[in-house]
């Protein structure tokens, strides 16, 4: 019997130190969780601080982009302005240079009217000279 004391023995020795074992890989994974959930803790926590870090930073820079954005919307504004004047300021000196080139324009127009038809009826006029010599020369004979 000895031999099984000594089995029994060695069987409970066994089975305590795989107890022992087993409550120390209970305490490391333990101690594992809690290293995580304190890592994950502090990485939410940094997180948050930087979102509001972020959030002040925008809040106290929002005025000045504000003011940069109106400022720019001026400058855009007053081009546009600038532009249209000018518009209006050549549409202005076009008509003024209209009007004051429209008479001899129109007087021009007029004479080569003129001309036109003075050619036209010295045509007329030639041909119906031409038709009475041959009518005249068609009776002589």
């Amino acid at each position: 019997m000895t031999d099984q004391k000594e089995q029994s023995l060695k069987e409970a020795k066994r089975a305590e130190k795989h107890a022992a074992e087993e409550n120390e890989q209970l305490a490391r994974d333990q101690t594992r969780r809690k290293a995580n959930l304190a890592r994950e803790q502090a990485i939410e926590k940094d997180l948050a601080e930087r979102k509001t870090k972020q959030s002040e930073k925008r809040a106290a820079e929002e005025p000045g982009r504000l003011a940069k954005d109106q400022a720019r919307r001026k400058v855009s504004l007053a081009r546009e302005q600038t532009i249209e004047k000018d518009l209006a300021e050549r549409k202005t000196k076009q008509s003024e240079k209209r009007a004051t080139e429209e008479p001899g324009r129109l007087a021009k127009d007029q004479a080569r009217r003129k001309a036109y038809l003075d050619k036209e009826q010295a045509m007329a006029d030639g041909q119906e000279a031409r038709k009475r010599n041959v009518k005249k020369n068609t009776r002589v004979s």
